[in-house]
């Protein structure tokens, strides 16, 4: 019996090996030919544009390889059955679940190799791509909107570790490639959502720990918000602190830094992911950008759909694999092996829209979001159960 699993696995390994290539292939094509368009202006050049296509191709073969392991594997078994291999196979007393539990080993490597590209090499790849692109261009980040890119955080009273004492509204104009902030706004309000006060400031980096060094700061504050240093002691060095209202009131002030040290739950990953596509994301990074999210009364509807889809999806594998084992029942003269392959792939393409379908009604509608990232594995599990049952009793 094992050499039966190590035929089934280099003979369905080969197969998905070339339908993953073949697609890979077709979509860096389509999307270098997207990229041409873009090529000479500024300092664009084709090799930037490669470059750009290569680093999103392990994005692409996370988002392919349910597919290629369907089509693969309905390739190998149409194989062994217009062979009568599988005939043989089944006569020297190898069962259906036999066969099954042989395609779910080989399935839990597809789904490892998934993991992997999903996990650890997209999410570094897929940013990076993104900065190539960028420094190439010598443009930077900004959001959709001409204001630049809106976050929200809590103000916390000691660093980010005390209690929520406020809110504060987190605007970025441009972020460069290297991660600089430029023209920084922060909206601070206190609890009962009255404005205390309103930092700018031209540029921005990130010293760790939570911690950014705004630089080039202006700093309005509201209502004797903060404590101000007491009418006549020593402005420190670098700061110069005008009243509106004069020094008895002082119910508006305006002072000037040169730079700014600030306690913000807001790190670089969350800035870069709350602009990023949830399917280039980790289940990490998706998880602690919905806690975000949850911890400051947002909508996260879509970011746990896209969550547990990253959990699900790849697992939807092995329910593929096993709805590929039925067409080795098939003989030849129920369809050649170029038909059962076109079967194949609209199977694939029903799977991706339907699973696409699910993640949109997840954000539109009140189900669960496990519910709706499981709901076409779960699917598609039953068809693979009913076509085996079909084959099984004819």
């Amino acid at each position: 019996m094992k050499v039966l699993q190590r035929y089934f696995a280099v003979s369905i390994a080969q197969a998905v090996a070339f339908v993953l290539v073949a697609f890979l292939a077709l979509i860096s094509f389509m999307d270098l030919t997207g990229e041409l368009p873009s090529v000479g202006k500024g300092g664009y050049e084709f090799q930037h544009a490669l470059i750009y296509v290569l680093l999103l191709v392990p994005g692409n073969v996370y988002q392919v390889m349910p597919v290629a392991a369907l089509i693969g594997t309905i390739y190998t078994m149409a194989q062994f059955a217009s062979s009568s291999e599988f005939t043989i196979m089944r006569a020297s007393s190898m069962s259906t679940r036999m066969a099954a539990g042989m395609l779910f080993k080989v399935g839990l490597v597809f789904v490892a190799i998934t993991f992997l590209f999903g996990e650890l090499i997209t999410p570094r790849t897929a940013p990076l791509a993104e900065r190539v692109r960028l420094a190439a261009k010598g443009s930077t980040l900004s959001a959709d909107f001409r204001s630049g890119m809106w976050t929200k955080d809590s103000v916390h009273q000691d660093g980010v570790k005390g209690p929520v004492v406020g809110t504060r509204f987190f605007n970025v104009r441009q972020i460069r490639p290297d991660g600089q902030l430029v023209d920084v706004r922060l909206y601070e309000f206190d609890a009962n959502m009255r404005m205390r006060s309103l930092i700018t400031a031209s540029g921005g980096t990130y010293s760790g720990n939570n911690m950014w060094r705004l630089t080039g700061v202006s700093e309005t504050m509201f209502s004797n918000s903060r404590t101000l240093p007491a009418p006549g002691s020593p402005v420190p060095q670098g700061q110069s602190i005008q009243s509106t209202f004069g020094q008895d009131t002082a119910a508006v002030a305006t002072r000037k830094l040169d730079s700014l040290e600030l306690a913000s739950e807001i790190t670089p990953k969350i800035l870069s992911v709350s602009r990023s596509d949830p399917e280039r994301m980790s289940a990490n990074e998706l998880a602690v950008y919905t806690r975000h999210l949850a911890e400051n009364r947002q909508e996260t509807d879509r970011f746990k759909v896209a969550f547990w889809k990253k959990i699900i999806d790849p697992l939807s594998i092995m329910v593929l694999m096993a709805l590929a084992l039925p067409f080795a029942y098939l003989h030849t003269r129920s369809g050649g092996v170029s038909l059962k392959i076109f079967v194949g792939i609209m199977i694939g393409v029903s799977f991706l829209l339907i699973n696409a379908l699910f993640s949109h009604l997840g954000v539109l509608t009140a189900l669960p979001a496990i519910f709706t990232a499981a709901a076409p594995s779960l699917l598609f599990l039953l068809l693979a159960i009913g076509a085996l049952w079909w084959v099984e009793r004819h």
